[in-house]
């Protein structure tokens, strides 16, 4: 699972659909692979446009990547600055989680993680 897919995954709990905290899930316990990608710099700005700027600034940490700034790149300072550009394509692009768990921060429910597939079939009395 790429971390680029964290910034569109929320809770799946129905007490949780209506909870700010559902978003963006945490991950934790979790490895960490990086697959070499051509950068595509087109593409890359046209995803940014759509991730939501302070959960991808979270998970970024919890990862353990470097401090991302506080706002979103434009795209003039994405095609200015390579070093910036270079850093979001590794953390998005080439960056997976295999194995480990991803937390709902209002409900506490753990996503195993596996292979890198999340689990988000949910027992009976959650759905």
């Amino acid at each position: 699972m790429k971390v680029l897919t964290l910034n569109f995954l929320t809770c799946a709990v129905k007490a949780c659909k209506t909870s700010a905290d559902s978003f963006p899930l945490h991950p934790q316990d979790a490895e960490l692979v990086q697959d070499e990608i051509e950068i595509n710099p087109e593409l890359l700005i046209n995803v940014l446009r759509r991730v939501d700027w302070t959960a991808l600034r979270t998970t970024s940490t919890e990862l353990g990547f470097p401090d991302l700034p506080e706002q979103a790149p434009t795209t003039e300072e994405l095609q200015s600055n390579e070093t910036l550009l270079k850093d979001l394509h590794h953390l998005l692009m080439e960056t997976q989680i295999t194995e480990g768990k991803l937390v709902c921060a209002h409900c506490g429910h753990e996503y195993a993680v596996r292979e890198g597939i999340a689990n988000f079939l949910l027992p009976s009395h959650l759905v």
